[in-house]
């Protein structure tokens, strides 16, 4: 029987995307001592707005990933609102991120890239 999953999405700039790359498209890297919080979002058009807003003028490039993660792992976190209905993430602790990428199930996908 299949695990239930959840997909979800990620923005992201040049280097995490190498860093991405690196483990395989299978997990997220470790998140920087100034980013306690690991955001993925739970709409693609959000992730592409901050892909394409923040990400390029940043850093020249932004990507937006989509991965599936088990919905049982998820289940211990809420959605949060970041700004209206259409701006909704889960709010990961940093040093919960392993836990959360040993709940990615298959790869980690790109499905957008801005320049």
């Amino acid at each position: 029987m299949a695990e239930e999953t959840v997909t979800l999405w990620r923005p992201v700039g040049p280097e995490e995307l190498r860093l991405i790359e690196e483990a395989g498209m299978k997990a997220f890297p470790p998140r920087l001592p100034e980013q306690p919080i690991f955001y993925p979002v739970t709409t693609e058009d959000y992730a592409v707005k901050i892909a394409r807003d923040w990400n390029v003028p940043a850093s020249g490039a932004g990507f937006v990933t989509r991965f599936e993660v088990r919905k049982d792992f998820l289940s211990r976190y809420a959605v949060q609102d970041a700004g209206g209905s259409a701006h909704r993430e889960y709010w990961i602790p940093a040093e919960q991120l392993e836990a959360f990428n040993d709940a990615i199930i298959g790869v980690i996908e790109v499905v957008r890239e801005f320049r």
